[in-house]
């Protein structure tokens, strides 16, 4: 079986969007990703933050990638949850410690972080009805 078919197959909640706004929601999330960690980046680069500062970003770029896989690859949905858990952590995390250095950067991660915390309450409601 595919692993969209799959994933279409499990019970979801009635609040559960379709499945054609993910594409232009996380294309429109990506641009402001690449962006604003891209600066963090920079400032990390250039010493104009501690590299320390940098970590949460790389972190969260590695979960949210692991998701895909964890979720689509393995149809894993505990290891799913678990790590939208840790990209929900690593964006709280970012803003708090960035915002000191570069406020612009906390404030536009907050339609990350309101879609994440949706997406992981739409992961574990997922993960309870197919348990």
């Amino acid at each position: 079986m595919q692993n969209y078919e799959w994933y279409a197959l499990l019970v979801k909640p009635f609040f559960a969007p379709p499945a054609w706004i993910f594409g232009p929601v996380w294309s429109f999330l990506y641009a402001i990703i690449i962006v604003s960690f891209g600066y963090v980046f920079y400032l990390a680069y250039h010493h104009k933050v501690a590299r320390k500062v940098a970590l949460p970003f790389i972190l969260n770029i590695i979960f949210n990638l692991a998701f895909t896989p964890l979720q689509f690859g393995l149809q894993n949905l505990t290891l799913a949850s678990i790590d939208i858990l840790l990209v929900l952590t690593t964006i709280v995390w970012g803003m708090v410690v960035i915002y000191p250095k570069a406020k612009w950067v906390a404030y536009a991660q907050i339609p990350y972080l309101l879609w994440v915390s949706f997406a992981t309450v739409l992961q574990f409601t997922i993960l309870f009805l197919n348990w």
